[in-house]
């Protein structure tokens, strides 16, 4: 004989549903869009993204907890889990961005020499925008500069993490 589940456990399991679509009203449209959501439920997620009263937010987020019942959960949590990745990844990236680009900046030719030992490879435009960025004396080409410098490295970092990521 299978046993039901208690009141308390299913209550449990509804408000883990509800708070797990509740982080789908977090995400973007292209991430919402790439999981392949129910039509009822997508609708109820776009919609509470532009609810700003707390109470018809509160019910909103109701209804997407109760939608949530009726479908499987299990790619959802794998589709947030994985956003959420991307997300750690990004930010790991932007912040060694921003340490090189420091570091590059107020270096001398040695710390870019570092730089490209880190990623594996040189690169001669970057070399020629952080030579060129030393000479600007102009604020505003200083900055745009900095920028550019900042996307060319991010570029970078981003290469080698996703070579070393798939050679683990």
């Amino acid at each position: 004989m299978i046993s039901k589940p208690s009141k308390s456990a299913e209550k449990r399991e509804a408000i883990a549903l509800q708070a797990l679509g509740e982080q789908l009203v977090n995400l973007s449209n292209k991430e919402l869009n790439s999981i392949h959501l129910d039509k009822r439920l997508l609708q109820a997620v776009v919609d509470a993204k532009s609810i700003r009263a707390r109470g018809a937010l509160k019910r909103q987020k109701q209804l997407i907890g109760k939608l949530m019942r009726k479908i499987d959960p299990i790619p959802i949590r794998a589709a947030i889990d994985r956003f959420n990745k991307n997300g750690q990844r990004e930010k790991i990236i932007f912040k060694k961005t921003e340490y090189w680009r420091n570091r590059i900046l107020l270096g001398d030719t040695t710390v870019l020499e570092e730089f490209f030992a880190y990623v594996g490879h040189d690169n001669e435009r970057l070399t020629v925008m952080v030579n060129s960025s030393r000479n600007m004396t102009n604020t505003a080409e200083k900055t745009k500069a900095k920028r550019s410098i900042f996307r060319e490295i991010y570029n970078e970092i981003d290469l080698k993490v996703q070579k070393d990521s798939s050679t683990v």
